[in-house]
């Protein structure tokens, strides 16, 4: 894994909608990039949610978020939907932005595939923060916390 800050790799995913997005469209902002493995499962929803209940504060911030997994731009608009996600999410179904930011790799028990892993990106295009194994349950907070002190350091 790369020693932050260095510049993050572009993207351009379909979204929910399926309308493209471009991680370029947020150059100015502060972005969350996460990497999940899959719509529904337990640990996923609960970091979703998690997420979703600190977006305001989050927005408030000058924070974008956008969550990446390979699952279909049909999986992620049920997703959604029955979870009132208010980001975006996006579906990499090739798996090239997944391997580009570093979050495809070995899981448990040997097993290949994506890792629960989050990158923030500060208004000039740089990561500046790398969570590995991230936790679900409060990730929300943390990320709204760690960006504010960053904002003013």
């Amino acid at each position: 894994m790369k020693t932050p800050p260095y510049t993050a790799p572009t993207f351009s995913l379909l979204n929910a909608a399926g309308t493209p997005v471009s991680l370029s469209e947020y150059r100015g902002r502060w972005v969350v990039v996460y990497f999940y493995p899959k719509d529904e499962t337990p640990g996923c929803t609960v970091e979703a949610c998690s997420i979703r209940d600190s977006h305001d504060e989050l927005t408030s911030a000058g924070v974008t978020v956008i969550g990446i997994s390979k699952d279909s731009v049909e999986s992620h608009a049920k997703f959604a939907r029955r979870h009132e996600l208010n980001f975006e999410i996006l579906s990499d179904e090739s798996g090239e932005t997944i391997e580009a930011y570093g979050a495809w790799g070995s899981k448990m028990f040997g097993k290949l595939g994506i890792q629960r892993k989050t990158f923030v990106i500060n208004p000039d295009g740089q990561v500046v923060k790398v969570y590995g194994r991230v936790t679900p349950a409060g990730h929300g907070g943390q990320l709204l916390s760690d960006i504010l002190q960053l904002q003013h350091s």
